[in-house]
């Protein structure tokens, strides 16, 4: 691993993003683009998201592709006055949220052309947007694709009418199966479609339909988390208040074993923990850059940015944020990885992928761990890498506590 040009002398966000600007960017460079506009809030998210009425004054879905601009800008100022060479070409962009396409296309697509004239996109790069079914139709991905995106992520999250209720989603089935025949009409060779799993009241067959219908699609991209129960969201409550059951760990391991027999017997290999694509070229090469330890500048309220050593988060609120932005750089707050930051996150990172961690980056300890989770059946181990097996993907978490001890 590289030596971090930032140090723990250094005590503002800026003056830590300055000192990475000149670093060494490897493994790739992306941007994130956190577009923070919902209709309404889903009962198990806990996200930096926001409804027309909670946005205060200063930003609204009308000015908020000019006020991002204005981040890229500042951003490419960032690296200009700092870089000994030119900016670095941008590998990958990724539009999240919230809903990105409550955004006009034409918005999405000024955002990222203002990063293609600020920075360049590489040849061949990868520019993703997610969306939810309720919000874009044939002519929205049409003017999407003719914008430069490259790759669509679809949240159907079930087919089961009773579990988007429980997710207090909007859309029905049939519209995220309309969305991704929409998206491969439009061009869009990359379609992947996002699963929740283990959501109270959802049956064996419930998602088991959820996953032939995905499959059916004809995308090359599936994920496929388990449903987390996070403090503060409505689906807490619920729970709290008895009128939802807590979701099972069990129930969520047979729904993970489902996911990945399933998705195997229709041609998709798992990649990462929770994603699989249906050839390499299908996976998803922005979040390879945040797995593989690569560097991104992440663009809007509360989006979280990585460059050489220093990490840093910008100001929640979008009103807080535009204000934050018209005086500078947005940055809330950062820190500076240690060398113990940066070796337990990439020990963490790599475990989680089917090209595994290599041995000889382990400490001997870790050594030693490796040789005992293969012996317990938890991974393999081949030229020199560890690679989680099926069960170890299940105790993924505990695997890496031992590599790491």
């Amino acid at each position: 691993m590289s030596t971090s040009p930032a140090t723990a002398a250094v005590t503002s966000p800026t003056s830590a993003i300055d000192a990475a600007a000149g670093g060494p960017l490897e493994a790739g460079f992306g941007f994130y683009v956190h577009v923070p506009f919902c209709v309404s809030r889903c009962g198990y998210c806990d996200f930096n998201t926001y409804t027309a009425s909670e946005l205060g004054s200063g930003v609204s879905r009308d000015t908020y592709a000019a006020i991002v601009r204005a981040e890229i800008r500042a951003a490419a100022d960032r690296f200009t006055k700092h870089s000994e060479g030119a900016l670095p070409k941008v590998d990958t962009v990724f539009f999240g949220g919230g809903t990105p396409t409550l955004l006009p296309a034409a918005d999405l697509a000024a955002i990222l052309a203002e990063i293609d004239r600020e920075f360049g996109l590489a040849d061949g790069y990868e520019a993703t947007t997610e969306a939810n079914p309720e919000s874009i139709d044939a002519d929205y991905l049409a003017e999407l694709h003719d914008g430069g995106f490259t790759r669509l992520s679809v949240g159907m999250q079930s087919t089961a009418s009773h579990v988007l209720k429980i997710l207090d989603r909007e859309h029905s089935p049939q519209k995220a199966l309309n969305a991704v025949a929409h998206a491969h009409k439009a061009g869009f060779e990359h379609v992947s479609l996002d699963l929740i799993y283990g959501t109270p009241g959802e049956s064996a067959a419930d998602f088991a339909d959820s996953l032939a219908a995905a499959v059916d699609t004809g995308v090359d991209h599936v994920s496929a988390y388990a449903l987390i129960v996070e403090d503060g969201t409505a689906l807490a409550r619920r729970i709290r208040a008895g009128s939802v059951p807590q979701p099972s760990d069990d129930v969520a391991a047979d729904r993970y074993l489902a996911a990945d027999a399933a998705l195997s017997a229709a041609g998709f290999d798992w990649y990462e923990v929770s994603n699989w694509a249906k050839t390499p070229e299908a996976r998803c090469r922005h979040n390879l850059i945040y797995w593989e330890g690569g560097h991104w500048w992440g663009a809007g309220p509360g989006a979280h940015s990585h460059l050489p050593g220093v990490r840093w988060w910008n100001h929640k609120h979008p009103s807080t944020y535009a204000t934050a932005l018209a005086q500078g750089l947005p940055a809330a707050g950062h820190e500076v990885l240690t060398d113990e930051d940066r070796y337990l996150e990439r020990v963490l990172l790599l475990t989680r992928l089917a090209t595994g961690v290599p041995v000889d980056e382990l400490r001997p300890a870790g050594a030693e761990a490796a040789e005992r989770v293969a012996a317990d059946g938890l991974a393999t181990l081949d030229d020199g890498r560890l690679t989680l097996t099926l069960r170890g993907r299940l105790l993924a978490d505990a695997v890496v506590r031992d590599l790491t001890a």
